[in-house]
């Protein structure tokens, strides 16, 4: 099984400026989504899409994979995720050969760990390629417990509604987390998203894997987690 890993670093971040090349834990961010596959075999590459020359350096140093600078139409606010991800898909498996799926890794979600990326490319494989999403528990933020604005007035989001109701008597839903996508390449340019209908979930518990870093209190967030992890 062939799988290309496919990191997305773009230059600009209005929220928080410079993210990708600023030191986590005394590391770059982009550089934590390197390291955490180097050393899983099904990964054939890891291929990096960046508009900014300073990232493609600093990740080539630490073993990625940088054969171009991202197109300046692909490295707007406004470009999907899915329009780079074909762009880095569709440019590599005419270079080089065809891959059984596209692993998106964003550098916002610095914790994930090998295990939990190997234990998805594991439900990849068993559920013959479907997509494999990243999710967590809603429990903060279940979808039944959620309002919108009438008038003026509150009012249930969802007609079933579990206003009232406990947490644990409500069904199991889940979030996607953003740090884990894989998916077959054909699907991708088929249905022009990374979730689909068979979607299979890999639920992560561990909080600091959870972390997605787009605000500077997500930052902070972030240093603290590795702080506590210094002192377990």
């Amino acid at each position: 099984m062939k799988i290309l890993a496919l990191i997305t670093a773009r230059c600009g971040s209005k929220r928080l400026p410079g993210k990708n090349i600023r030191k986590l834990g005394g590391k770059p961010l982009v550089v934590w989504s390197i390291d955490v596959v180097k050393k899983i075999p099904e990964i054939c590459d890891i291929l990096v899409s960046t508009d900014d020359p300073n990232i493609a350096e600093l990740c080539e140093k630490n073993g990625a994979y940088v054969p171009w600078l991202r197109p300046a139409k692909l490295a707007t606010d406004t470009a999907s995720s899915v329009d780079v991800a074909l762009h880095a898909v569709n440019w590599y498996e005419y270079e080089r050969g065809n891959v059984d799926g596209l692993l998106l890794l964003q550098p916002t979600s610095p914790f994930r760990t090998e295990s939990t990326v190997r234990k998805g490319i594991e439900l990849f494989f068993k559920n013959k390629f479907n997509p494999v999403l990243g999710v967590s528990h809603a429990h903060n933020s279940h979808p039944m417990w959620s309002l919108k604005s009438e008038d003026g007035l509150l009012k249930p989001f969802m007609k079933e509604h579990g206003l009232g109701k406990r947490s644990q008597d409500l069904p199991l839903a889940y979030i996607v987390n953003g740090s884990f996508y894989l998916i077959a390449p054909r699907d991708l340019r088929n249905m022009r998203s990374f979730y689909a209908e068979n979607s299979v979930p890999m639920v992560v518990e561990s909080p600091k894997e959870c972390i997605d870093i787009d605000t500077e209190w997500d930052w902070k967030m972030a240093e603290f987690a590795l702080t506590i992890a210094k002192n377990e």
